[in-house]
């Protein structure tokens, strides 16, 4: 069986930025728990998939030839929780399925979603209609025996995780606290006044839905499940129209088509949007996208 080469030293960085300078060892081990796993289960390992911000993921073949993912985390935990969450959504028949786990290795493998093209490279017009027949699959699942965690702790580890960035300079410049705290007294009201609640992938960004082919639609992938208001999971969806028709306008469209409460989707666009403002502003993002991002936290 081939021996894949890995970059160490870059997945060293990208993953320390993650976990700090104590994850550089498992980094380090990356190449041996590869050859190890893909000689248990059997696996013929392909090329590198882009880089997730806390795992390593590459293509590869089940030993009966289907097409699937091995993803590797040093954070085990997560790769439990994602597993297991993968499970509960299931029935709905828009995730991967998991073909295999290894809590202790913090590893599994994953079908692939074939043609697997990400929602932000599909035809833009079709989005809508797609987007509102996932959401019908994912939020018509029944929550696990045991109920995971519920929205307002998901925002909460969110709020705390992400606002320790207010102080870089890039994002200070043009972010201020007033801005943030008014997005949390927003979420707050929004938690507050629940009326529906669903189990919610809760992580649905453009990134992490993927195109599965005219028999099995959109598909989800990475979800951080949590029991909360339905228009979570399409609020991601909403704020990428930032730039280009505007967040306003997909929001109406997004709304209609999923048969949301449009003022509460419009609502959630504000809580998140500081978030995504954060990341372009981070990442050096185009003026007109961070301007009407930023005209939202207002």
């Amino acid at each position: 069986m081939r021996r894949l080469l890995v970059d160490v030293d870059s997945v060293t960085t990208r993953l320390v930025r993650r976990f700090g300078p104590q994850v550089a060892e498992w980094c380090a081990d990356t190449p041996n728990l590869m050859a190890r796993l893909s000689s248990r289960w059997g696996l013929s390992l392909g090329e590198f998939l882009p880089e997730g911000a806390a795992s390593v993921t590459l293509r590869c073949r089940w030993p009966d030839g289907t097409p699937a993912v091995l993803k590797l985390s040093p954070d085990r935990a997560l790769l439990v929780e994602q597993a297991a969450m993968l499970g509960w959504f299931a029935a709905s028949g828009r995730v991967p399925a998991v073909l295999a786990a290894d809590s202790d290795a913090g590893a599994m493998v994953l079908e692939e979603v074939v043609p697997g093209t990400p929602a932000e490279d599909m035809p833009a017009a079709s989005l809508p209609g797609q987007w509102s027949d996932l959401l019908a699959a994912l939020h018509g699942v029944a929550p696990p025996p045991r109920p995971p965690r519920a929205l307002r702790d998901r925002c909460e580890e969110a709020f705390a995780r992400v606002g320790r960035r207010l102080s870089e300079p890039a994002i200070s410049a043009r972010m201020d606290v007033t801005a943030w705290s008014r997005a949390i007294q927003r979420c707050e009201r929004l938690l507050d006044t629940e009326a529906t609640t669903v189990l919610l992938h809760g992580d649905l960004h453009l990134g992490n839905v993927l195109d599965g082919g005219a028999k099995r639609g959109l598909m989800a992938i990475d979800p951080k499940a949590c029991v909360g208001d339905p228009c979570f999971d399409a609020v991601d969806y909403v704020v990428a129209g930032a730039g280009l028709e505007g967040v306003e306008t997909r929001c109406a469209r997004v709304a209609a088509a999923c048969g949301l409460d449009g003022d509460r989707l419009h609502a959630w666009s504000q809580v998140i949007a500081p978030f995504s403002a954060i990341a372009h502003l981070g990442n050096g993002g185009e003026e007109p996208v961070i301007d009407e991002l930023l005209a939202l936290t207002r």
